[in-house]
């Protein structure tokens, strides 16, 4: 049996084993620093928080998510991070994962769970179960390049 909790202090060297598993899996690079930076929040902003799956007492599976206002509703809920072991996918480990986030969420006053996937990842089998997907939505994210100046002629 699965059973999901928030992570504690002692769980930071299997956590960052499996997220830097996940980060592989999507080709991410990060550096020491940037680990570090995301447990000390996941332990210390009540915004932000992480939970563990374990199955026999082992840490198989890891989701990051955090807690934001919304403009249309109470509040929102986004899933930043759910990786499972690749050794033990396909159990349902993930659903419950999503499951125990979602309940997390509303019980916080932010009923509205979302996430983004890759296109072509193997997980969209999963998400596009428990999920809803919303054809046509297109994601743009931006970032200002530190060094050049708009030009405001």
């Amino acid at each position: 049996m699965v059973e999901i909790g928030f992570l504690t202090a002692s769980d930071r060297a299997r956590r960052e084993v499996l997220a830097r598993g996940k980060d592989a899996y999507f080709a991410v690079e990060r550096g020491d620093d940037s680990y570090e930076r995301t447990w000390r929040r996941l332990l210390d902003d009540e915004r932000i928080r992480g939970i563990a799956a374990r199955l026999d007492g082992e840490m198989i599976g890891i989701a990051h998510y955090l807690f934001h206002a919304s403009v249309w509703y109470a509040g929102k809920c986004y899933l930043a991070d759910l990786f499972v072991d690749a050794d033990v996918r396909r159990r349902g480990v993930a659903t419950a994962m999503i499951e125990w986030v979602a309940r997390d969420a509303e019980e916080h006053g932010a009923p509205g769970l979302y996430w983004n996937t890759l296109e072509d990842a193997p997980a969209r089998g999963l998400y596009d179960r428990v999920g809803r997907y919303h054809r046509g939505f297109v994601l743009y994210t931006y970032r200002r390049d530190a060094g050049q100046v708009p030009d405001r002629s």
